[in-house]
Parts: structure tokens; sequence; C-alpha cells
């Protein structure tokens, strides 16, 4: 069975047990939803970090499909097939 991979920045991976790249099993399309469902379910805080309460997607968290930005397609809803690339990107904000 094909995986899907979410690529994550440095400053997310000591959330993920510190792997900069997470797999989630696919047999078909899936979409952002799930496949976020599927990674971080042995991540809890690293859950926590892209979604809020009501699982939307943090302000500051960005995820391209295929370097597409999910809210300019099907936010959550998009489908993502084995063998697309999915990239996480957290906004740092400072001032």
């Amino acid at each position: 069975m094909p995986d899907i991979a979410v690529v994550l920045p440095s400053v997310l991976q000591p959330l993920a047990g510190g792997q900069s790249v997470l797999t989630a099993p696919a047999d078909g399309p899936v979409t952002v939803g799930q496949l976020l469902d599927s990674v971080t379910a042995g991540f809890a805080v690293l859950g926590r970090r892209l979604r809020d309460e009501t699982g939307a997607l943090r302000r500051f968290v960005n995820i391209y499909v295929d370097g597409d930005e999910v809210r300019r397609l099907q936010g959550l809803d998009t489908p993502v097939s084995p063998g697309q690339e999915v990239v996480v990107i957290q906004s740092v904000a400072g001032g």
C-alpha cells in the first residue's frame, strides 16, 4: 500500500519525535483532514499545534499540496493521493 508523506518544518519536528517526514498509508485519495488525523495520531501536541479546538487549521499554519495552499483549494477537504507532496509551513510571527 502506498504512503502519503507530510513534510514538517524544523520548528515542528520536535513535536513529531524529531522526524522531518510523517507518512500515512493510503490505498487511494484521502482528505487533508484525514491525513492530519492519521499522521498526528501518536503526536497529540503536534495535532493541537496544527489545528484548533474546532478542528480548523490554525491561523499561522499553512499546508500545501503539490505547491498549492489548501485554503485556496478545498481546505481540510482537499483530496490528496499517494505520491503527492504535502508540506506544512508554520509562519513565524515576531516583532
